[in-house]
């Protein structure tokens, strides 16, 4: 059996990913494909195939084209996006994703990029190349409102971390429920009439069609002037055209986009320039421990497929045919 591994992370971390499975395994057959663009000569063989959709890029429908003998796919994140919504994915293919271990870099990285714009960070960096002494008052996240759109593990981690530094946290979600850290949880139609009470809004929801331009010109009228806006979960989530005209002008103090609509974003987009906008480059799940988190669930979901236990395969999306 020949199981693909396409892992476009940087390299120590796909080495972890590697060797660990190597370890677990050590009678199967795995090749190491670094991005989308070195798949080729291995998907003829492919039965299993470890990825996640945005390392696949705009290659997923060759890919999964000439794949005949692939039945499973493990991702190594929460979201499926081009993966399950490519056409040439034959239904008879059986998709697992990774749940509930991705929080605490997410939290963070929320957090770090609300408190970036809170004390205008990149200000500080500026001046210091300037050698300029500049004062001037921050503000703070203590006392201010969190909206996340989505509310699923990582919505929790951050909500609790968020809630313990003072904030008031609001959630979104289609299924209406109680949980620590959030102080409440609206239905999604509630969106665009509770988006106005947001100093920070944080989108966290999974892309699908059902998700396409949610946060859209309508939502991004509704908020306040002096709000935020963090995208984290996915660029189609959000109307680029929309938000680009609000940051523009200035209807909103701006965004934080760590995902976008089309990945890597080119070099001559526009939010590149936009002195409102902070970019991070689709990171803020990666980390240096990054594999051996992801590596138990990988490794109890490969033994399973392996043993023809198919039943016990965790966080499975789409069944396929296996039984």
């Amino acid at each position: 059996m020949s199981i693909l591994l396409v892992l476009d992370v940087p390299p120590a971390i796909r080495t972890v990913y590697h060797q660990g499975l190597l370890d677990a395994f050590p009678d199967q057959h795995f090749d190491l494909a670094p991005t989308a663009n070195d798949v080729d000569p291995f998907l003829a063989n492919a039965e299993i195939l470890v990825t996640h959709g945005p390392y696949l890029r705009d290659r997923a429908a060759h890919m999964f084209a000439n794949m005949p003998r692939l039945r499973f796919i493990q991702g190594v994140g929460v979201g499926v996006d081009n993966i399950v919504d490519v056409p040439t994915l034959r239904p008879e293919i059986c998709v697992a994703n990774i749940q509930g271990v991705h929080g605490p870099q997410m939290a963070e990285m929320a957090l770090m990029l609300m408190l970036t714009h809170a004390r205008q960070f990149p200000r500080s960096l500026a001046n210091k190349s300037a050698h300029r002494w500049e004062r001037w008052p921050a503000r703070l996240l203590t006392g201010k409102t969190l909206g996340i759109l989505g509310v699923g593990s990582i919505a929790l981690a951050t909500a609790q971390r968020c809630a313990a530094m003072g904030m008031r946290v609001l959630g979104i979600s289609s299924s209406v429920r109680t949980i620590e850290g959030f102080d409440k949880i609206f239905p999604l139609s509630a969106l665009p009439g509770i988006v106005g009470e947001f100093d920070y809004f944080l989108i966290l929801t999974p892309y699908s069609a059902q998700t396409h331009h949610l946060v859209d010109a309508s939502v991004l009228d509704a908020m306040k002037p002096d709000s935020y806006l963090l995208n984290l979960a996915r660029g189609g989530v959000v109307d680029e055209a929309a938000l680009l005209a609000a940051l523009r002008a200035r209807q909103i103090d701006g965004a934080a986009l760590d995902v976008f609509e089309t990945e890597p974003l080119p070099p001559d987009h526009p939010f590149w320039e936009i002195d409102n906008v902070m970019i991070t480059c689709h990171q803020g799940a990666v980390h240096d421990r990054l594999a051996q988190q992801n590596l138990p669930i990988i490794i109890e979901n490969l033994g399973h497929y392996l043993a023809d236990d198919f039943a016990a395969l965790r966080h499975v999306v789409r069944a396929g045919n296996l039984a």
